[in-house]
């Protein structure tokens, strides 16, 4: 693509960015985790907010719940099969202005080698200049998945009935990307 006088071109900060989830456990709480090992860019046309485009992948590896042996099963092949599908991705295919400083972005997200569309919320777009002379953006997205619908589907019943992980996934990612 060609760069126009009103596209500008973003890394994302992975030490300044991460992606969290939050599960039912038990069917009674949550448990929540993130991911730190992230990276993308960002392609911002100020003037045409529908020119612009993301691209994330996250490195499984960099799950944490705060359980090592959580973290050990959910790169297992139960659950993620970091050995075979070692990032989740995510590319747009639309971003549409929804508000002031409010869009939704859609995209392709791939999980566990499983492509869907999903829609993600996006606030934010301030920029300011750092220390160092570099011009930063925050952005912030939420989705829900069911994590069933992308191949992760293990899970125990419980005596009580019910079951040990709930279906639905709420997903929320804080980024900050560099211009340049």
């Amino acid at each position: 693509m060609t760069s126009t006088a009103s596209e500008s071109t973003w890394k994302l900060d992975p030490a300044h960015s991460n992606a969290e989830f939050k599960v039912k456990h038990l069917m009674i709480s949550n448990v929540k985790g993130k991911f730190t090992g992230l990276s993308g860019s960002l392609t911002l046309d100020e003037f045409n907010i529908a020119g612009s485009k993301v691209e994330a992948s996250i490195d499984i590896a960099s799950v944490h719940t705060g359980d090592a042996q959580r973290d050990g099963h959910l790169k297992s092949p139960d659950f993620f099969d970091a050995a075979q599908y070692p990032t989740i991705t995510f590319k747009s295919t639309a971003v549409r202005r929804t508000g002031d400083d409010e869009y939704v972005v859609t995209g392709e997200l791939t999980i566990h080698g499983v492509t869907k569309s999903v829609d993600l919320r996006v606030e934010g777009g301030a920029q300011g200049k750092d220390p160092w002379g570099n011009t930063r953006l925050g952005l912030s997205a939420e989705t829900k998945i069911n994590r069933k619908d992308f191949g992760l589907t293990w899970n125990s019943a419980l005596e009580t009935g019910g079951v040990l992980v709930g279906e639905e996934v709420s997903i929320s990612i804080d980024a900050e990307f560099i211009k340049g």
